[in-house]
């Protein structure tokens, strides 16, 4: 019985922010491409896109709608009507949500309010409740109508495209069937385990380039968490098989930031090393710092530092990290 809770306490442990967020950061494009082709069709991708997450913040504090899980304001532009820039705002469900066609208009609004450009609000459905689909806001009052219909995608509606997710050469393909085996394993430590350990050969088989494979084995191993003991045999099982050379498969994103912690700690002096890698870390999450932060971390000791690093991965907001 022991082993049973334990092995609960860590699904409910289950991340499904982080790696979500750092997949459509990394691989804005194939998310299009995967799971809204129309809309990424008409995107014109030679042109930079930017990222406004701490734009989103100010236009939507937390506060106002509780936590999100993940949501995204992207400025793209398009391929017709003069290359003209719009905002992408991308909604990732977890979670049924009574009010959610309200909120996407809510946000919906606020963000043409703010920007006065053509907005476009994309949902993803990441729970699982096969029954719920939300459909568009109405509002209608003494003749005047109100409504927000969004284009949505189910990923319980892959379920039994396993094998097809599985080669599909589009990077989502894999996102996808990580996701859901990451929910299909709840509270079974032993079956996640098997679980990742496929997905991780399946991930090497694909031939994709270096950088391609390392960023997505951070997103499965971040979704398909394990209890340790399970990680370091999953780990030494991979390296047996696949050799060291071949086998830069990274356990956790704490290891990673660790071993980066210490490299820049050789070359800059341990302190300086640790303030430059919760910058980097607090960067990645919440995206590009002020300058009085920055000016802040550079100053910290080192007992901040850690209390900081510390409420990165959990914290909603910079402001949470550093209360």
């Amino acid at each position: 019985m022991a082993g049973n809770e334990d092995m609960e306490s860590h699904a409910r442990r289950d991340d499904y922010d982080s790696p979500w967020k750092e997949a459509i950061e990394e691989m804005l494009p194939d998310f299009m491409a995967f799971y809204f082709p129309k809309a990424c069709r008409a995107i014109d991708w030679g042109k930079p896109h930017r990222f406004l997450d701490q734009e989103l913040q100010k236009i939507v504090p937390a506060s106002d709608t509780g936590r999100r899980v993940v949501d995204k304001l992207v400025e793209v532009a398009m391929r017709r009507g003069g290359h003209q820039w719009v905002h992408l705002h991308i909604e990732i469900q977890s979670h049924r949500e009574g009010d959610f066609a309200e909120r996407m208009m809510v946000y919906h609004y606020r963000i043409f309010d703010r920007f006065r450009r053509p907005v476009a609000s994309l949902a993803m459905l990441a729970d699982g409740e096969a029954g719920w689909r939300p459909g568009p806001y109405q509002q209608s009052v003494l003749g005047c109508r109100w409504m927000l219909d969004f284009p949505s995608v189910k990923l319980l509606d892959y379920r039994r495209s396993s094998a097809a997710l599985a080669r599909h050469d589009n990077p989502f393909g894999l996102v996808t069937l990580a996701h859901l085996r990451t929910r299909g394993t709840r509270g079974h430590s032993a079956r996640r385990y098997r679980a990742k350990y496929r997905m991780i050969r399946l991930l090497h088989g694909q031939g994709w380039e270096k950088r391609r494979i390392i960023q997505l084995l951070r997103i499965i191993d971040w979704l398909m968490a394990l209890p340790p003991h399970l990680e370091q045999s999953l780990r030494r099982r991979l390296v047996a098989v696949e050799g060291e050379r071949h086998m830069q498969y990274i356990t956790s994103f704490e290891r990673l930031a660790r071993e980066e912690g210490v490299q820049q700690g050789r070359h800059q002096g341990l302190q300086q090393g640790r303030a430059e890698l919760l910058i980097h870390m607090l960067a990645h999450r919440f995206g590009p710092l002020p300058t009085e932060v920055r000016q802040r971390l550079e100053r910290a000791g080192a007992e901040e530092i850690q209390v900081w690093a510390d409420r990165v991965l959990d914290a909603d907001s910079l402001d949470q990290v550093l209360r």
